[in-house]
């Protein structure tokens, strides 16, 4: 699976940035259950069974974990994060996009990781150390934010996946499209390599 591949469907990743878009975006995070055929049934993370239609020419994305020091000026980001109590957004998790897929989902706003968190998806202007953790200063449309990277927290980026990575157990986060009649359908589907868990 090539690089542009998965860029040409990077749009569902964030499923959800932009309200132009005629179908709901519904995000699901679980384990695999079956593949049947272009049919993905999911165990999503509430319990409940999920079914997925994916495109004819799905691409599949390995999520596999990185370091702090792959986050670098320049870099373009993503950030799940929360409000702390001093008002200042803290990650719960990062994702270090390759450079086929700069500007992805670029901006800020709501995410369902957790309630009330948000996603920035921008570059990084600076970075410095704070005693929380490693300052983030990101811009993205004329607009910049500051995000704390705590010790420990997650830090992931993408590889070319194939289709043999979805086995049952197999931890996956799938941006789809809720269709009128109900279905939920997508053209990607980001799977945890070797176990891991998308943390987005």
């Amino acid at each position: 699976m090539s690089m542009i591949r998965i860029l040409a469907a990077g749009a569902f990743l964030v499923a959800g940035a932009s309200t132009a878009w005629a179908q709901t975006p519904v995000r699901v995070r679980g384990a695999v259950e079956t593949l049947d055929g272009n049919t993905l049934t999911v165990k999503s993370r509430d319990g409940g069974d999920v079914k997925i239609k994916l495109a004819d020419n799905y691409a599949v994305a390995a999520v596999v974990p990185t370091d702090l020091a792959s986050i670098k000026p320049g870099s373009f980001i993503g950030t799940a994060a929360m409000k702390g109590a001093d008002g200042k957004l803290v990650a719960l998790e990062v994702l270090v996009f390759p450079e086929a897929m700069r500007g992805t989902g670029e901006g800020h706003y709501p995410w369902d990781l957790q309630p009330e968190s948000t996603m920035t998806n921008a570059t990084v202007s600076t970075l410095a150390d704070s005693p929380k953790g490693r300052e983030m200063t990101l811009t993205f449309k004329g607009e910049s934010n500051k995000v704390i990277v705590p010790a420990g927290v997650p830090i992931v980026t993408f590889q070319p996946g194939d289709k043999a990575m979805l086995k049952p157990g197999a931890k996956v986060f799938v941006g789809t499209q809720k269709q009128a009649d109900g279905s939920l359908t997508a053209a990607r589907v980001n799977v945890g390599k070797d176990g891991l868990t998308p943390p987005m």
